[in-house]
């Protein structure tokens, strides 16, 4: 797979496993108390998890066929 910018950010096992649950059950795009919520738990900072979910959205539209940019399918 190619590089996409996740592999930088250096994280722990169970900071993935938060972070994965999170986006597959909470939501692919949370809001502001809802990343303050899983940055505290996964321990990581606010800015590094929003960072972390731009890149995964980014990796789960190029899987689903869609633009890795969000936007409308017809962009």
């Amino acid at each position: 797979m190619a590089s996409n910018g996740m592999e930088s950010m250096q994280l722990a096992e169970d900071q993935i496993k938060i972070l994965e649950e999170n986006f597959t059950r909470v939501s692919k795009h949370p809001d502001e108390s809802t990343l303050m919520l899983i940055a505290a738990e996964s321990g990581l900072t606010e800015k590094e998890t929003a960072k972390w979910f731009r890149l995964r959205n980014a990796q789960w539209r190029q899987a689903e066929g869609l633009p890795a940019q969000l936007g409308s399918v017809k962009d």
